[in-house]
């Protein structure tokens, strides 16, 4: 019978409570990286306690120092800050018109603002007249032929026009209007 080797301190621990992994070489790192030992905070104060009561003569301000920094850390993390909802804004409804009306207040109202805009468009239409017959009189001074050009412009306009009305009716459909002619 061959002789067999004694097994090492972690295989046998291994054996007794693992039988199934006896025969698994055990892992040197596993007794260092032991959880227990990673969370354990004995090591960590037991140093600290030994740097303290070494005579430094900045130990106590350099542990100063450091309570300061970590606190004010902390203090900066750990504010709470409430901002309250904005107030809700006051509405105040601005009226042109009496909140009181007769419908005949109203229609009056409608006819002088209707007289308004036909005195606007008239007085625009007369600018646009003075500003035409000024481009026909450069355009007669400069050689141009203006009716070829008054033509031209009035086609465009009349072309303009038919593509506007086709795409109003395009976009309104059969309009009431439209049958009662």
């Amino acid at each position: 019978m061959a002789a067999r080797s004694t097994p090492r301190s972690g295989e046998r621990c291994a054996a007794r409570a693992f039988p199934a992994l006896a025969l698994a070489r055990p892992n040197p790192y596993l007794a260092a990286m032991r959880l227990i030992s990673r969370l354990n905070p004995a090591e960590g104060v037991s140093d600290f306690w030994a740097y303290i009561r070494r005579p430094q003569p900045y130990r106590w301000p350099i542990l100063g120092l450091s309570v300061l920094m970590t606190g004010s850390l902390l203090f900066w993390v750990v504010q709470e800050r409430y901002y309250l909802p904005p107030e809700r804004p006051e509405i105040t409804y601005i009226t042109t018109f009496a909140p009181g009306r007769t419908d005949a207040e109203i229609a009056a109202s409608n006819r002088a603002n209707q007289e308004r805009q036909e005195a606007l468009a008239a007085e625009r239409a007369e600018r646009e007249e003075i500003r035409r017959e000024i481009y026909r009189t450069l355009g007669r001074a400069t050689g141009m032929d203006v009716e070829r050009i008054e033509r031209e412009a009035a086609e465009e306009r009349a072309r303009e026009e038919a593509a506007e009305a086709a795409r109003r009716a395009a976009m309104t459909g059969d309009s009431i209007a439209d049958r009662s002619r």
